[in-house]
Order: structure tokens, then sequence, then C-alpha cells
């Protein structure tokens, strides 16, 4: 296992700035993900630690051992870094086998024929591939040459394994499919995993911790899934990490109104100032009758298992979804023009200065 320390890291290209004095520690054994959108540094980052890059100001360690600083000039080359890296694009080699691509590191490193054979052939069978050994890379679905790629980036036993959006190129099935399978990797070889992708549900499915990156680079919250999702610490994080409503909020008079309208909002501990509420459409609570905000039905659509509503309060407008069960068992379904009244399970606090106050 490996403990990464980012320090301070700066790196431009050209005209371009892509991290500017970023800071990150992933810890011993834990899957950590970086997650943001295209282009904003995720890859660069994976690339410096890899050793493809090097960093123009910063240090980089894995353990306590320095890879990169250019202050000093140390550039451990990427053989010597102890890690795996696997690819988006699989990068197997299409006229070797499965075992020969697999086997192409320890072959490298000049090992025995019954070492290679034996290290080979359990790998072979951790990543569910026995009996293809003798395949070709266009014998294989594309879940298997993902495989093929994971596993000659284990079978050296490296102590930190990087991956690089490698589920990107793969349909919707294979891709949960995999994602449990690298999951159960790891937990298995007790490796450290840094993850680079921009998908959500697959950071949230396999991370121990996150890191939200924004466009410029800069990390704006770092932690579990569920804090990540469900605490979002300000505006960015929580629209990047899912279906997002928002409630602008005027304070005056001491209460405070929907938007621009008159229906009071009453909640917990809300600053007497004006800002934004955030929600969930799993925190949307709808009723028939009783009490909440008062708002109109403009949408209805039917997903199969849920029911998806579009609400209107005072011009303000909300998504939820209820199970389709739960809508037809507690007289739920509504039709499009039918009033509706709002409450909520949880709503976050996002002041002017897009800072959460929870």
């Amino acid at each position: 296992m490996a403990t990464i320390t980012f320090e301070n890291i700066s790196k431009t290209f050209g005209s371009n700035e892509v991290l500017k004095d970023l800071s990150l520690v992933v810890e011993d054994g834990e899957c950590f993900t970086l997650l943001g959108p295209s282009g904003c540094g995720k890859t660069v980052l994976l690339r410096l630690l890899a050793g493809f890059e090097v960093p123009d100001a910063g240090r980089i360690l894995i353990d306590d051992q320095v890879v990169a600083d250019p202050v000093t000039g140390v550039d451990v080359q990427p053989d010597q870094r102890g890690l795996g890296v696997v690819f988006q694009d699989y990068a197997v080699w299409p006229h070797m086998t499965v075992f020969d691509n697999i086997a192409y590191p320890l072959k490298l490193q000049e090992l025995p024929k019954e070492t290679i054979y034996q290290q080979v052939m359990e790998i072979v069978d951790l990543v569910n591939l026995t009996g293809l050994e003798k395949r070709l890379p266009s014998q294989l679905s594309g879940g298997q040459q993902q495989r093929v790629a994971l596993a000659r980036a284990l079978v050296a036993k490296p102590s930190l394994m990087l991956l690089d959006e490698p589920l990107n190129n793969l349909d919707a099935n294979l891709r949960e499919e995999m994602r449990f399978e690298i999951k159960e990797l790891q937990k298995k070889l007790g490796i450290t995993i840094l993850y680079v992708t921009h998908d959500q549900e697959i950071a949230l499915a396999i991370s121990d911790r996150l890191a939200i990156m924004d466009k410029n680079g800069a990390i704006q919250q770092i932690g579990t899934p569920w804090q990540i999702y469900e605490k979002s610490e300000n505006e960015m994080v929580f629209k990047f990490m899912g279906l997002a409503n928002f409630i602008p909020v005027r304070y005056e008079a001491g209460s405070h109104f929907v938007d621009q309208g008159q229906q009071v909002l009453q909640w917990k501990a809300l600053p007497a100032e004006n800002g934004k509420l955030g929600c969930r459409p799993s925190d949307v609570i709808l009723s028939k009758s009783g009490h909440g905000l008062k708002g109109t039905v403009v949408r209805v659509s039917f997903l199969g298992a849920v029911m998806d509503y579009m609400i209107d309060i005072d011009g303000v407008i909300l998504r939820t979804e209820v199970s389709t069960n739960t809508a037809l068992q507690q007289d739920l379904m509504f039709v499009e023009g039918e009033c509706c009244y709002v409450n909520f399970h949880e709503l976050l606090w996002f002041a002017d200065t897009e800072q959460a106050r929870g």
C-alpha cells in the first residue's frame, strides 16, 4: 500500500495554468477519486504522479519518498515508482494473447518462466479471465479487454494503482459491473487507488473519499461520498453532484420568502439574510392537502419505477421523483395543472457568496 502526498503543485502548459498551488493527501489503502468537469486538470495530476509529466512547482511523495521536486531536480522515472496505470482506451496489444499481454511487465523484469506463469494465472483468476488466456483481444468483449488492462497493471503487484477514466468506453451495464469489480479488487489486494473520472455515479459507488475539482483546477471539497452528496460545502459542488433544485430566498421583515413571492418558508436556523436553499429531488415531499408551500404541478413524466414531477412555486421550478408504487398507494398521482403542497426532508443553505452554511 502507499500514501500519496501532493504539496503545493503547480503546472502550466504554455499560457494555460492547469494547476496552481494544489495540495492533497491520499491515505494508505483507500480508493480516492478525483472528480470534476472535463479539462479541470484531473488527468494532469494523475500524469504528474505517474511521472509522465513534471510539476513546475511543488513536491510529490509516495509514502515518504520524494518522486518529483523541481527545486532539487528529483524526478523518479515512471517504472521506478511502484505503480500500475490503466487508461480509458485499454491499450492492450492486439497481436498478443491475454496471457502475453498480462505477462509483459514481468518479462521486462526477466523473471523466470515458472514465476511469470504463476503470477499471471493468479491475476487471471482474480479478474475473472480464467479460460481466456490464449485468446486475442479481438476475441474479447470490451469488459474483458478492460480486465486484461487491469490484470497487466496488477501483475507486478504495485502498491498504487492509477485509473484514468477506465470505464468510459464501456456500455452502461458493463460500467456498472466493472465499477463493483474494481472496488472488490481493491478490497482483496489492499492497494491504494487514485481514480480519475467526471462520472459522479462511478465516483460515489467506488470511493472511500473523493475530491471535487472546479473548472480552474482548484479543489472545492474533499470528503466521503455521503458528505459530498448530502453536505456539499458550496453551490458548485452541489450542482456538480447530480440533479439539484435551488430556491431563491428573500429575507424581509423577519421572515424568509420564496423568491419574490409572498409564501413564507419555515426552516430551521436560517440566517437573517438573502440566499438560496438547495435540495435533491428525493428531498422534496409532495402532498395533495395539508401544510407547506403551495405549488402547481406543471409537468408529469412516467418513468416506469418512478413518477417525475416538475413543480412551480411562485415562479421557482423544482423537480421531484416519487416511486410509482408509493404514488399509487399514497394518492400521489398528479396531473398537470393540479395543486400540491411541498415540504422537505433536507435543505442546504447557500449564502450569496456561495458559502454553504448547512
